[in-house]
């Protein structure tokens, strides 16, 4: 798993909390220099891996709605919650924050307001969901988290990072960050308005939907984009995967029947690429000519393999197709590759059975993306960076 020495200065080492912790991706893209006080989620399946990874001292396994004051040690500088998505999602039910899913954010602010009035006030709270988040119940549900960190004393905002500027998967996620009023913020991390990439045009009509009142505490972060992804989809693919196996050759070409004479042009461009090529397969349901439903198979061959899902979040497991000149196969992709499309290393300990493995990853946070978040967001407001850039220069 990555680590960071950036925070190696001889200070203590930043703190915080996990809350719907899954299997500790956060905590992980945190590194090192963070100290996990306390981590909470409610499935006992993630439970199990994430003590596998990281052991079992931090974590309370159950609802955050029984989570009090006596379970969380110490201060911790940022909490960190990333929400269950499944009522914010375009393909949920459009329950939003009234979902009995996704209105757990609402018994997760308790905590945080718990620890205010115990006068351990996290100087960061940290939010991550789904995009639809911005849309969901017309946009009510947006501003409902703004007013909550506005009404509670933070100054926040708002941020959308695709993970495939990192990995090779495109997955947007809504990230809002809030800092204690009381906190110093330097100026280099702020900006004056928007900026792309990371302030789309569904973020910036969201906010402009945001009451006045909790608008005075909003701020634009200035975040950097990264370095230039290398790795492609295809860097990802195991020729002896676990837990999956091949298709035969007859359940490939049934596969690509179901294709349209478009999608079939793709196919033949890969085969002609002259370098392996990988696609995601995705089964929609489409209209032919006369009306009729039909099932088809669309393929894209972007060198991105499209948002992992789990079931719950409303699609099905993702299928690749694997062509190298003439030859094209085809399967579901395995439990490590999707590891590897969050930015996890293979020495994360996955659970044993598939399924486990995929609706752990599929509900995960991208690890390199907290990382990018940290490094350029969280430390700096803790100090951290400064601290580092002047150990480097003595």
């Amino acid at each position: 798993m990555p680590t960071d020495s950036r925070l190696s200065t001889g200070r203590p080492p930043a703190t915080f909390y996990e809350f719907f912790a899954g299997g500790g991706m956060a905590r992980t893209g945190l590194g090192d220099g963070w100290t996990c006080l306390f981590a909470n989620d409610f499935d006992f399946r993630k439970g199990l891996a994430y003590q596998a990874n990281f052991g079992a001292a931090a974590l309370k396994v159950g609802d955050v709605r029984d989570v009090v004051l006596e379970d969380l040690p110490g201060v911790a500088d940022l909490v960190w919650g990333s929400f269950p998505c499944q009522d914010l999602s375009l393909a949920g039910v459009g329950a939003g924050l009234n979902g009995e899913r996704s209105g757990t954010f609402y018994p997760f602010w308790d905590v945080v307001g718990a620890l205010g009035r115990d006068g351990r006030a996290p100087r960061i709270v940290a939010l991550e969901n789904v995009c639809g988040t911005l849309t969901s119940r017309r946009g009510r549900d947006f501003q409902a988290i703004c007013r909550t960190f506005a009404d509670a004393g933070y100054r926040y905002g708002a941020l959308v990072v695709n993970a495939e500027l990192f990995v090779p998967q495109s997955r947007p996620r809504l990230f809002v960050i809030g800092v204690r009023e009381d906190v110093e913020i330097d100026p280099a991390l702020l900006s004056p308005g928007p900026i792309a990439p990371f302030h789309t045009r569904s973020l910036c009509r969201a906010v402009e939907a945001v009451p006045e009142a909790a608008r005075s505490g909003l701020v634009w972060w200035n975040l950097p984009t990264p370095e230039h992804r290398v790795r492609t989809f295809a860097d990802e693919i195991e020729e002896t995967p676990t837990h999956v196996a091949w298709s035969t050759p007859s359940e490939t070409e049934r596969l690509l029947a179901l294709m349209s004479p478009l999608n079939l042009a793709k196919v033949e461009a890969a085969k002609r690429a002259g370098r392996r090529m990988v696609g995601g397969v995705y089964r929609r349901t489409r209209h032919d000519g006369s009306g009729a439903k039909l099932q088809r198979a669309e393929v894209r061959f972007d060198d991105v393999a499209g948002c992992l899902r789990t079931p719950a979040g409303g699609s099905s497991r993702q299928t690749i197709l694997v062509v190298d000149g003439p030859k094209v196969r085809s399967r579901l992709i395995s439990s490590r590759e999707t590891a590897r499309l969050m930015g996890l290393d293979d020495s994360y300990v996955l659970p044993k059975t598939y399924s486990e493995a995929y609706h752990l990853t599929g509900d995960g946070v991208v690890v390199p993306v907290v990382r990018h978040l940290a490094r350029h967001i969280f430390e700096p407001l803790l100090g951290l960076a400064a601290q580092d850039q002047t150990q480097r220069a003595a």
